[in-house]
């Protein structure tokens, strides 16, 4: 099968730091490389994969040093490269959240297929829908699509991972049994809840996360005084090879988000290290963590504090296991597969070639 798969161009495949959509068109490409299939990947020139690269910028654009850069400009050029050599391909995938790409391709819709990997409850994006509603779209959990149920869904694929990328440590540090966070400090991933939570419960808390331009201000102002270097200790932002140490030597991950999570990859990325996740019942991460196995949803500061307190009840061995059953890159890739088979299928139907 001849596969395009379309990356967003902020950062690179995958990405050198932060970055979870990038992580998984990384893990889904390799894999259907490893499967046989040809596959391009049209992502900026610093990205490393198996597939063939259709390098469309020359870095990605959160860590290009240029002072002006334009996204909307460097997406419509890559989405024009695209359109050229789309005959080249069986199907056309777009990873882009914010579909840019409808109006290049509104002639072939059923030639393509779209994962948003972002929120989907953004004011305008029902009259989009509206104009262009023949876009087979995937969503990456349930709760993602809820905002856009009459959008073309034609399947919910939750994401997966290498088994082998992070597993369990085979002795943990004499400096384990830290509460981890690990992602964007943000106002939406709420890092001073996960503060109070350490608080409390009188354990260490270990921030490893990305402060972005638009959080610069809400860090210095909110975060940054609550960081003591002892018991709340801020580590920056870490890349993959510190992932494993920092997440399996944690005694829980806290995700304690106040938004609509489309999913959260860091979840399975604590789970495939054998280690728990004390979450917020927000967004997907119902779907994701299964509540007194692989950890614990919860919707206070109260709760999250009584979760700590039974970690110990949870077996690291079992958390491991849930994640090989539920989140193997193999299981997301013959996901896709199957969709992508069916698209095709129906693409090459008389009632389809009369509708196009």
């Amino acid at each position: 099968m001849r596969i395009a798969h379309i990356a967003p161009l902020y950062e690179s495949v995958p990405p050198k730091f932060y970055g979870g959509t990038e992580r998984i068109i990384c893990y889904l490409v390799d894999e259907l490389v490893r499967m046989g299939h040809d596959i391009t990947l049209f992502s900026s020139a610093d990205s490393r994969t198996s597939a063939r690269l259709a390098a469309v910028r020359d870095q990605a654009l959160r860590l290009d040093p240029y002072p002006l850069k334009s996204a909307t400009a460097a997406h419509y050029s890559m989405l024009d490269e695209v359109r050229r050599r789309s005959a080249e391909f069986d199907i056309l995938h777009f990873h882009l959240s914010h579909f840019l790409h409808f109006p290049f391709f509104e002639h072939m819709p059923e030639r393509t297929v779209t994962t948003p990997h972002g929120r989907l409850d953004y004011k305008d994006l029902r009259a989009a829908y509206r104009r262009w509603p023949r876009f087979p779209m995937i969503s990456i959990s349930h709760s993602q699509r809820r905002p856009l149920e009459e959008a073309n869904w034609v399947g919910t694929i939750h994401h997966g991972m290498p088994l082998d990328l992070y597993r369990p440590l085979d002795r943990m540090s004499a400096d384990a049994g830290y509460l981890a966070f690990l992602g964007r400090l943000s106002r939406d991933k709420r890092p001073d809840r996960a503060i109070e939570i350490a608080r409390r419960t009188g354990m260490r808390l270990k921030i490893a996360a990305k402060i972005g331009d638009d959080d610069r201000a809400y860090f210095h102002e909110a975060v940054e005084p609550l960081i003591d270097g002892q018991q709340i200790e801020y580590l920056g932002e870490i890349g993959e090879a510190e992932k494993q140490a920092f997440l399996g030597n944690a005694a829980a991950l806290i995700l304690p988000i106040d938004w609509p999570e489309p999913f959260g990859l860091v979840a399975i990325e604590a789970m495939a290290c054998g280690t728990p996740v004390i979450a917020w019942n927000n967004g997907a991460l119902p779907e994701v963590v299964d509540q007194g196995v692989t950890g614990f949803i919860v919707s206070s500061v109260d709760a999250a504090v009584l979760a700590v307190a039974k970690l110990e009840e949870l077996d690291r061995g079992r958390v491991r296991v849930v994640f090989e059953r539920r989140f193997s890159v193999s299981r997301m890739t013959n996901d896709y597969m199957r969709v992508y088979e069916r698209l095709i299928d129906m693409s090459h139907s008389p009632a389809s070639q009369v509708a196009s």
